[in-house]
């Protein structure tokens, strides 16, 4: 069963960009990654599928059940995290997480203490004195207290130190094994590569592809650089695969997407001082893809 089905959601703002007709599924128990920049219109598909927004058309189902038919019912299921979050300044934090838990028919206190632990959270502190950072991690209990079946995150990190990221992660990771669902919306694609399975990639509104990680960094795309006795020209390496070619002196780089073969048998033709051959990391697939749209 799918946890989260979009099928041609379309969210229009007059001139504003919005989203256009994003169709993708997320199958349950996956962690799947949604990456953009800033403002091509992650937020929106979000606050869309938590029923904020209405669509200008197309529809999105979760757990089956039409997002904005069954909003009430679907969102005791759902454990969301703003990319920024506001509170009640005069509230305590454990005042404001009791009151979130009110919400769902269940008692959260022991996983609210267990949750505070883990994230360093002091719940005694009133909102107003908190860090950025630590409103983060009151949001971040906030969404996990009442165990969710589907966890959507949008932009999560911002303001956690990395230490702290990394104790989200491994968070993250222990929900999921337990069956959570998770939907991650980053710009920061090293994070998206650390955690999910597939990736959704959206530009200017619009999907632009649909992958999964492993495709990704290891089936598609090789990174060269290559150190040569004599330096060459550029169109040495101009061969049907190679992007992203730069030519420093007698040092060569470029991504190449097809058969090795063909780079490996230019380059036995030439003296050779040094050669590395990597995974590039998805930033560079990233840009690529987006430059092979544009």
């Amino acid at each position: 069963m799918n946890a989260i089905e979009i099928s041609h959601l379309t969210k229009n703002y007059g001139k504003a960009r919005g989203i256009t007709d994003v169709s993708f599924t997320v199958e349950e128990g996956e962690i799947f990654g949604f990456i953009g920049p800033n403002g091509a219109g992650k937020s929106t598909l979000i606050r869309t599928l938590l029923s904020l927004i209405y669509p200008t058309s197309g529809s999105a189902k979760i757990f089956g059940k039409d997002c904005l038919k069954h909003a009430p019912e679907i969102k005791k299921q759902i454990g969301y995290l703003p990319s920024e979050v506001f509170y009640y300044d005069n509230m305590k934090v454990i005042d404001l997480l009791k009151y979130s838990a009110s919400f769902y028919k269940k008692d959260c206190s022991k996983r609210i203490k267990e949750l505070a632990e883990i994230m360093n959270l002091d719940l005694t502190k009133k909102i107003d004195d908190l860090s950025l950072g630590n409103k983060k991690k009151v949001g971040i209990v906030q969404g996990l207290l009442h165990e969710p079946k589907l966890i959507i995150l949008d932009e999560p990190t911002s303001g956690l130190d990395p230490l702290m990221q990394q104790k989200f992660f491994d968070l993250l990771k222990e929900e999921n094994q337990k069956g959570a669902t998770i939907l991650f919306s980053s710009h920061i694609l090293t994070e998206v590569q650390r955690l999910c399975n597939r990736v959704a990639i959206i530009k200017e509104g619009r999907l632009v592809a649909v992958e999964k990680i492993s495709t990704l960094q290891e089936t598609n795309y090789k990174k060269f650089k290559v150190e040569t006795k004599t330096a060459l020209g550029a169109s040495y390496f101009q061969l049907d695969g190679v992007t992203k070619l730069e030519v420093h002196g007698s040092t060569v780089s470029f991504l190449f997407k097809g058969n090795i073969n063909t780079v490996l048998q230019q380059l036995a033709q030439i003296e050779l001082v040094n050669l590395w051959i990597e995974e590039p990391d998805l930033e560079e697939i990233f840009l690529h893809y987006y430059e092979t749209e544009a």
